[in-house]
């Protein structure tokens, strides 16, 4: 029996997997199951993109803009078969803190330059430098980031009213909220734990069908049967476009460009190490290797795409990967469907998404906070006191400052602890 190649030999090189699948040959029983996979996965990044969005502090059209033309990109020009790109859960406190702090033309222009960072890295060939960030930290920043995205999600959640505006740092938004207790709204907050306890549920029973999709159409029906005084798409932002907008350059003054530079920065690191990190999640279940360099140069020119087209931050998104593969996919031609399929929704149903509740969206985060966290594997790192100081370190920190740091700190500690074993084991040679 020949072995088919898994890659490994072409790793290095800078071309995309969509031609090493077209030079191979594609038929149509290949083309069935993208197809099928790509409608699966669309199915699921249809609310997880809007909740995304809104819960950046951006319009919810502009997380599927951006899963159209970045999962579009990145499939078309990846160095992996399987990634789904898209809006992330991990990028979201990064970018609700860029908007309040620049607006929306100073996201634009910081996903911009990330993307031309991200193209950099990758043609520098620093792939591999990514991917050599410790696991502890991986896992710290990853649970700091899921605890930071359902205190965001409280206030929708229950429906409350604050005073003011909604603290971006940790501690003082949790008192605001607090402070907004009295003013819950309980059909609000039935609806969103509702949906939260449903996705669970029908994830423990019937894992292969859409729960998120299922949830939000049917806390929608429910909202709109009952007439239940809940916030929608609708009242908070209106009706959605049923196309994509034209392509426009973000606002490219020296001045702003200055200023939104430790934020590109920030974006760059966290999208660079969450897609190597879901690539490298598909090749464990697939058996193949993904070009880690043209990854980050494919994400890259999707950032740049994205930010065009008025989308946000794109990132591999490990969730949509592992579903693709799942589903069956064969090849990039899965990804690219998806973003085909999410288009014809903006196309064809638009309208419908005004009346859905804020409150199904924010309990579809919940759940999606809750799974990014990797409960088990922190239990086990903290068993070890080195382990357990770099985790707790990078958790801290993404906590209670930001993302990087976060990462920052997590990578300076277990270097200490690197450098310190290595001269215990030097010091104990004959």
């Amino acid at each position: 029996m020949v072995k088919m190649p898994d890659g490994t030999a072409t790793a290095h090189r800078y071309k995309p997997k969509l031609a090493s699948t077209l030079k191979e040959g594609y038929g149509a029983e290949a083309l069935k199951r993208d197809a099928m996979a790509g409608l699966t996965v669309a199915i699921l990044a249809l609310p997880l993109s809007m909740a995304i969005a809104v819960a950046s502090g951006v319009s919810p059209e502009r997380g599927l803009w951006t899963a159209i033309v970045g999962g579009f990109l990145v499939s078309a020009l990846g160095g992996s078969r399987y990634q789904i790109g898209g809006p992330a859960g991990a990028f979201i406190v990064l970018v609700a803190a860029t908007v309040a702090k620049f607006g929306i033309e100073g996201l634009l222009l910081t996903v911009l330059l990330s993307g031309l960072m991200l193209t950099i890295v990758g043609l520098l060939r620093l792939g591999s430098l990514i991917r050599h960030i410790p696991h502890e930290v991986t896992v710290g920043f990853t649970a700091g980031i899921a605890v930071t995205i359902l205190a965001s999600q409280i206030k929708d959640l229950a429906g409350l009213t604050l005073a003011g505006h909604e603290p971006g740092e940790l501690l003082p938004k949790l008192a605001a909220l607090a402070q907004a207790a009295p003013t819950l709204n309980p059909a609000a907050l039935a609806l969103g734990v509702g949906v939260a306890a449903f996705i669970l549920v029908l994830r423990h029973f019937r894992p292969t069908w859409p729960g998120m999709l299922f949830g939000v159409v049917g806390a929608t029906l429910i909202a709109v049967a009952l007439g239940l005084p809940v916030e929608t798409i609708g009242t908070r932002f209106g009706g959605l476009p049923q196309s994509l907008p034209m392509p426009a350059l973000p606002n490219l003054s020296w001045d702003l460009a200055v200023k939104v530079l430790p934020a590109a920065l920030s974006f760059t690191l966290l999208g660079g190490v969450e897609s190597l990190l879901s690539a490298t999640v598909a090749d464990k279940m697939t058996g193949r290797v993904h070009r880690a360099n043209m990854e980050l140069v494919a994400q890259g020119l999707a950032n740049v795409g994205s930010a065009l087209f008025g989308g946000i931050a794109v990132t591999g998104t490990i969730a949509r990967t592992a579903a693709n593969i799942r589903a069956g996919a064969r090849s990039p031609f899965a990804g690219i469907l998806h973003a085909v399929f999410l288009l014809l929704f903006m196309l064809l149903a638009a309208p419908l998404a005004s009346y859905v509740p804020l409150a199904a969206l924010a309990g579809v985060l919940v759940v999606v906070a809750w799974n990014m966290t990797e409960k088990d594997e922190f239990a086990r790192l903290m068993r070890s006191w080195r382990s357990g100081a770099v985790l707790f370190a990078t958790f801290a920190f993404t906590l209670l400052h930001d993302l990087t740091a976060g990462i920052v700190a997590g990578c300076v500690l277990a270097a200490f602890f690197w450098l310190l074993g290595r001269r215990e084991r030097g010091g104990e040679a004959p």
